[in-house]
């Protein structure tokens, strides 16, 4: 096709018009509230973040008629480019993706600019103020402004210093405009550098105007935890230690490094996994019920969890760690090579790639219970999953009859691949004789269910515009669970014994194969 040399002069049309032709499709979207009307600012625009999922999440919410009207992009980087050569790159990653309407694009491409910045320089945001200015009179968008930084980690501290020291953090008074920065994970690389980066971004910018990202958090499976345990009564009462034996979390991946050695070098599993997506898992699964469904309320009794979390045992750590770096195998029928064999990595790296770690929660409702938190690349199948394993029956009255343990009932949480509720029970075989057999009543999330559901992206992306920091990090949670895992990256990556420690395993295994109890954090068929 074609690309498009749009009009987009000062007589254009209006871009985003919400017809009767999608009037339908909007009284069936989810969202129930309509944001202020808004620039999204994009720092690292011609990167891949940008392409692969902040612009896809955008055009979706605006195929949904999500977005508010007026609404305006404007992409910045170092590349140099126009507005029109950026939307085309825009247009061509959403026909890879499979998601481009050829007869809403015009419209929705008027939407976009672009405008060239060095991320060091502050005559670019200067400049690139004058430019949102001009744009806010030219479209009547109010002065509301999300910068979203779609950068390298490196780089969050200067270009937030760039933003504030030009202006563009600050809100008009009365509640008439409004800025706010996204800050997509990781958050620092230690403690200290997540502090470092919170005093960065304090220093331009309120609390309520930071929001934190971790796409996780904005799946519709990870936000039904806290409705299938709080708004169902016959499952909270046996949600506690009396009930239940171990929590397992898993997070695994069929991916290897892929493009992003240079920062997985640095980072690893622990840094990339554990101290994000895997803690919010378990903060969901295991947090008390807040008196009220609001953003502070929830985040408060996350951040009760991360207090809760007891102390790994540094004289003991390596009976509840199991780390391992995964060798050359056979994922879907395809060779893939050695994590040491991938571009970008050291040939004698010791970072790991697999990680499973059993923790404990000081806390009167899980003293005792063991959570197994278990993450890794390379694996056999791709899949995050929380399972409440419960205690085995009291006693078995049919002790005299059935030659076999009667298996303990088991719930699993399917975030990804299948997005469902299982339940694992037993009932009798049919036939003359006594049997037991193990069954499944199966809940899939989107069954029977027809209207359009953001994906994690749009939903973060929505939220941020409404003001809503329900699914995004606070500060405390952070630095609580750097607190957490400090000693363990100290342990691990200074220690003389690191190289023995780390174990290699065949990738499109499950991990390591020696992992002792450590295994109850696996599925089943791995164990």
């Amino acid at each position: 096709m074609d690309d498009y040399d749009l009009d987009t002069g000062e007589n254009s049309a209006p871009a985003l018009i919400r017809t009767s032709e999608n009037a339908a499709r909007f009284e069936s979207c989810p969202v129930r509230k309509i944001a202020d009307p808004c620039t999204v600012i994009i720092l690292g625009a011609s990167g891949d973040l940008t392409a692969r999922k902040v612009i896809p999440a955008i055009y979706n919410l605006y195929l949904n008629n999500c977005l508010p009207v007026p609404f305006r992009i404007v992409g910045c980087a170092r590349s140099r480019m126009d507005d029109n050569r950026f939307r085309n790159s825009m247009r061509k990653t959403l026909i890879s993706e499979k998601t481009l309407d050829d007869s809403k694009w015009q419209a929705f491409a008027s939407c976009i600019y672009y405008l060239p910045v060095e991320y060091k320089d502050s005559s670019s945001f200067d400049a690139l103020g004058k430019f949102l200015d001009d744009l806010d009179t030219k479209n009547d968008t109010q002065g509301n402004r999300i910068f979203y930084l779609a950068i390298p980690p490196s780089l969050f501290e200067i270009v937030t210093v760039m933003i504030g020291k030009s202006g563009l953090s600050v809100e008009g008074q009365g509640g008439n405009s409004w800025s706010r920065i996204v800050v997509e994970k990781p958050f620092g690389h230690d403690l200290n550098s997540a502090v470092a980066l919170d005093k960065t971004l304090h220093a331009y910018f309120n609390e309520h105007q930071i929001f934190r990202m971790d796409h996780y958090l904005a799946k519709e499976t990870v936000q039904n935890i806290l409705m299938f345990r709080f708004a169902n009564s016959i499952f909270e009462p046996v949600w506690n230690r009396q009930y239940i034996d171990h929590i397992s979390i898993i997070v695994a991946e069929t991916l290897g490094v892929e493009h992003r050695a240079g920062y997985y070098e640095q980072a690893g599993v622990l840094r990339d996994m554990f101290q994000n997506h895997i803690m919010q898992l378990m903060a969901l699964t295991a947090m008390e019920p807040p008196s009220l469904f609001d953003a502070d309320r929830v985040r408060d009794e996350k951040v009760k969890i991360y207090r809760a979390l007891r102390p790994f045992p540094a004289d003991d750590i390596w009976n509840y760690l199991v780390l391992g770096q995964y060798v050359e195998g056979v994922i879907d029928g395809e060779e893939v090579p050695a994590y040491r064999n991938e571009p970008g990595v050291s040939p004698d790296s010791l970072v790991p790639t697999f990680a499973t770690m059993k923790v404990f929660l000081d806390t009167w409702r899980w003293q005792g219970v063991p959570f197994y938190l278990t993450s890794g690349k390379r694996l056999a199948n791709k899949l995050t999953e929380i399972a409440i394993q419960f205690r085995d029956v009291p006693h078995s009255m049919f002790r005299t009859i059935l030659d076999e343990p009667i298996r303990a009932n088991r719930l699993a949480l399917g975030i990804y691949p299948e997005e469902k509720i299982s339940m694992t029970f037993q009932t009798k075989k049919p036939g003359a004789t006594v049997c037991l057999r193990n069954v499944n009543m199966d809940f899939f999330y989107n069954q029977g269910f027809v209207d359009p559901l953001p994906e994690a992206y749009e939903k973060a992306l929505l939220d941020c515009m409404l003001g809503d920091q329900m699914l995004f990090w606070c500060q405390k949670g952070v630095e609580l669970c750097w607190e957490f895992l400090s000693p363990i990256l100290r342990e691990c990556e200074s220690c003389g014994e690191r190289g023995r420690r780390l174990l290699p395993y065949q990738a499109g295994t499950w991990g390591p194969d020696s992992k002792g109890d450590l295994a109850a954090g696996l599925p089943y068929e791995a164990r």
